[in-house]
């Protein structure tokens, strides 16, 4: 499959795909398939976490442990359109420094593709929760 090409399958309550990790079925009914509305959420906070944790790992910041937990607003007036994703990112580890982490994430926002594609039309807010082990 070219890298820039899907082929979707119409279904009869959603469609298909098969992409090379698996099959993919979209629907606006969750019981037939992941709603579009989570997977756009879903790309945008996976990419976003995926470009800081390579950050981290290029300036040797070692983390214990990252979770991205992504909250929506939706306008029903608009379609339900997305208008706002707020990104927590909650990092543990040790001997972490907060202002290394909030610039290093900073930075994975201005190298997200995801972000930078819908940037202009979704408010898109970062926030990060650091944790200190022990």
């Amino acid at each position: 499959m070219a890298d820039n090409k899907i082929t979707l399958m119409m279904k009869d309550q959603g469609v298909r795909t098969t992409l090379d990790y698996g099959v993919l079925d979209i629907s606006g009914d969750e019981t037939y398939g992941y709603r579009p509305f989570q997977l756009l959420v879903s790309a945008i906070a996976a990419c976003s976490g995926s470009v800081f944790r390579k950050i981290l790992e290029k300036q040797r910041t070692e983390i214990a442990d990252m979770t991205i937990t992504a909250e929506v607003e939706r306008n029903p007036e608009e379609a339900n359109r997305i208008e706002k994703i707020s990104l927590e990112f909650i990092v543990k580890g040790y001997r972490l420094d907060p202002a290394k982490l909030y610039k290093n994430l900073e930075l994975a926002r201005k190298n997200c593709s995801m972000v930078r594609s819908v940037e202009d039309s979704i408010k898109i807010e970062e926030r990060l929760d650091i944790i200190e082990l022990s």
